[in-house]
């Protein structure tokens, strides 16, 4: 199975986004890609301030059934496609916007996850989502999280627990900031970035895809840094700052079934034994 995870900058215009993910697409398809992740914010861009978000500034917010969404799934036609765009619904008679991710093939949708774990002010921008599940795709079994969902352990062993054997995580992850580094590779939100890819992988025994942003946006400096993860936790393929594409050929269950031989952490588990267990409830 050939997975790639790419890190490219998406912007507000929607039209040049649709384009280049057309290209994206194409190489993608040329190279016999199988499962391609797209960043968070792929259709209209992210946040450019996270501590006081701009009210009239905010990212185009599009409907599942939007034009734009179905000529994303158009393009993807064989392959696994997983992108991130600012859903809107209207639920009750309230407009409401999440910062979601959609799973897709040329038959249709796959899957969806909206953003549970919101950073700073992103919450005054997005509701929160509220649940982790896995779905499957022609790939395998799989889940997606957003950014900092990954941030927290539960988030990944919900989607491991149930049946994922692959987690893309599609994020507009910036550098700090509150403690700016000269140098990328030395800031602190680079070391933690790539520090959840691979323990997410690793604790949990899946393949992971990581893709993001880079470039700017605002007063945000994306990291870039997309790679493909196997479930030990090494890194197969990975890009730097710059926007490219981090692509590893990988026998998913073949890989899975050689790290969970002797040491199976998903079985292992002691539930009774953990404070709150995956919920946070009291023991």
């Amino acid at each position: 199975m050939r997975l790639a995870s790419v890190a490219a900058h998406f912007g507000r215009d929607i039209d040049r986004s649709l384009d280049k993910i057309a290209g994206i697409v194409g190489d993608a398809r040329a190279s016999g890609v199988d499962l391609l992740v797209f960043p968070d914010a792929t259709l209209g861009g992210y946040l450019s301030d996270l501590r006081h978000p701009d009210a009239h500034a905010l990212p185009p917010a599009l409907a599942e059934d939007s034009f734009e969404v179905g000529r994303v799934i158009a393009m993807a036609q064989e392959m696994v496609v997983c992108f991130g765009y600012t859903e809107e619904i209207v639920a009750d008679g309230d407009l409401r916007h999440y910062n979601s991710a959609l799973c897709v093939t040329g038959d249709g949708i796959l899957g969806r996850h909206r953003k549970v774990h919101q950073p700073a002010g992103e919450a005054l921008a997005y509701r929160a989502g509220d649940t982790f599940a896995a779905f499957d795709t022609p790939v395998g079994r799989m889940g997606m999280l957003i950014d900092y969902d990954k941030t927290f352990p539960e988030a990944a062993r919900s989607l491991a627990v149930d049946g994922a054997h692959v987690v893309a995580c599609l994020s507009a992850w910036p550098a700090s900031l509150t403690d700016r580094a000269s140098r990328l590779p030395q800031d602190r939100q680079s070391r933690l970035f790539d520090l959840y890819d691979s323990a997410r992988a690793a604790e949990n025994q899946i393949v992971w895809l990581s893709s993001n942003q880079t470039g700017v946006m605002g007063g945000l400096r994306f990291l870039g840094q997309a790679k493909v993860v196997g479930p030990g936790g090494d890194v197969l393929a990975k890009t730097w700052s710059k926007g490219a594409l981090a692509v590893a050929e990988v026998d998913i269950e073949a890989e899975i079934a050689r790290s969970r031989r002797i040491l199976h952490h998903l079985k292992e588990r002691i539930p009774s034994s953990y404070v709150g267990s995956l919920r946070g409830e009291d023991a």
